[in-house]
């Protein structure tokens, strides 16, 4: 089986990638998942993140605001880090065993697992492969004001990630999201079927 890491910039299509894999029946997990599921109430890692940030962070029904935590930690790289130290622990144990179940199904050629932060965390060889998905700064940068994201979240966040061009130089496939959704699957169906089983 090969393992397959596919990472990029915010709004830059790994979802759509993700999600075109899945129509193709590649067993794909999002990291992202992983983490909402982390911190639901009753959960250590949200008991954690309230004693390290306090419990102005949960809403009335005792979930965490996410929007909150995140204006609080990405316009503060110690907070920031903090916040990962809790969470990224957990969810490299997650898709790690993830992957090894994945090993085990008999005839399954290929398993894919989307990391953002893949090459910032230094997981590339946890990989066979890797496929980075990009885009244009503008069209990455419009994408994200149509999520209503404002100007200072976009720098922000973007600040927190290696730039594409970084990505796109190391990985073993690139993805271009720029244009066509069709442009973009036929990428993703012409990577899966390069992969060895």
């Amino acid at each position: 089986m090969t393992s397959l890491g596919i990472t990029g910039g915010i709004g830059t299509g790994k979802s759509e990638v993700a999600a075109h894999l899945g129509r193709l029946g590649v067993p794909v997990l999002d990291t992202d998942a992983i983490a909402r599921d982390l911190v639901e109430p009753g959960c250590p890692a949200l008991s954690e993140i309230v004693d390290a940030f306090g419990g102005g962070l949960l809403e009335a029904s005792g979930r965490l605001d996410r929007a909150a935590l995140a204006t609080l930690v990405f316009a503060d790289v110690t907070a920031r880090q903090r916040l990962e130290d809790i969470l990224h622990p957990r969810i490299f144990e997650a898709w790690m065993a993830w992957l090894d179940g994945c090993r085990r199904r008999p005839g399954l050629r290929v398993a894919a697992v989307v990391i953002p932060l893949l090459f910032e965390k230094g997981y590339s060889g946890r990989f066979d492969r890797i496929a980075a998905v990009a885009c244009s700064p503008a069209t990455q940068r419009r994408r994200l004001l149509g999520r209503g994201w404002t100007e200072v979240e976009i720098d922000q966040r973007l600040a927190a990630q290696w730039p594409m061009a970084d990505k796109f130089r190391r990985a073993d496939f690139g993805l271009w999201s720029e244009g066509r959704l069709e442009v973009l699957q036929e990428q993703v169906q012409a990577v899966t079927g390069s992969l060895p089983a």
